[in-house]
């Protein structure tokens, strides 16, 4: 990354990994909080916050704002997405899971995810890799180059877990979007667990990452060692 990604470092031994990876117009100090309060329940585990480059957006009339890639429409999501950024953020991504790897962390104690274009980077990402990781996160996301992706993705990406949240509310990712991306996931064998909340609008709520750190108590639990 051209800007260190923020870290919560683990309030104790540390076994496991969570990197994730803010949306659109964001940076990883938008969730700095979030992980913070994860951190005080999940001491084990340490929380990686990358920052996107700023770029021309389309759909923000060409302003530059930070973005993992270019999005020209919401209303054609997963049919006219930039593959080229999306590659190109996917390389810096793997960068930070690779330090991960090289410190020590295994591969299963790694869990990537992100929200709402973050999201979308964790599952392009996460179905590409070739190391079968200890989960994957979709907050207020979808399934970018739907039918490209699903037919490149790798054998033991099929075994990652996969949480996916989406609000019924959502004026952003129509809930729509969300569904049709968990619906897609299960039609392609993987374990996903989709999880709806009613009202929410495109943001996370408490229930919501009540939910999540059982996701990560359940698949990158304390009592392991590294």
């Amino acid at each position: 990354m051209s800007v260190a990604p923020l870290i919560v470092k683990a309030r104790g031994l540390h076994t496991a990994s969570v990197i994730f990876i803010h949306g659109l117009g964001d940076s990883g100090y938008g969730w700095k909080d979030m992980a913070a309060d994860l951190s005080s329940k999940l001491p084990h585990v340490k929380f990686i916050l990358p920052h996107a480059p700023e770029q021309p957006v389309t759909i923000n009339n060409g302003f530059r704002m930070p973005s993992w890639y270019d999005i020209k429409s919401l209303s054609k999501i997963a049919n006219d997405d930039d593959e080229v950024g999306m590659n190109a953020s996917m390389m810096k991504i793997n960068q930070v899971i690779r330090s991960e790897l090289d410190a020590g962390i295994p591969a299963n104690r790694i869990v990537l995810g992100g929200f709402s274009q973050g999201g979308a980077m964790a599952l392009f990402t996460g179905l590409q890799s070739e190391f079968q990781l200890g989960g994957l996160v979709v907050l207020s996301g979808y399934l970018p180059m739907r039918e490209r992706l699903l037919a490149r993705a790798t054998d033991c990406s099929k075994k990652i877990p996969i949480f996916q949240g989406h609000g019924t509310a959502d004026e952003v990712v129509m809930y729509q979007y969300g569904k049709v991306t968990s619906d897609a996931l299960t039609n392609s064998g993987y374990n996903i667990e989709f999880n709806s909340y009613d009202y929410m609008g495109h943001s996370a709520c408490s229930q919501e990452l009540d939910d999540l750190k059982d996701f990560l108590q359940k698949n990158i639990p304390e009592n392991v060692v590294a």
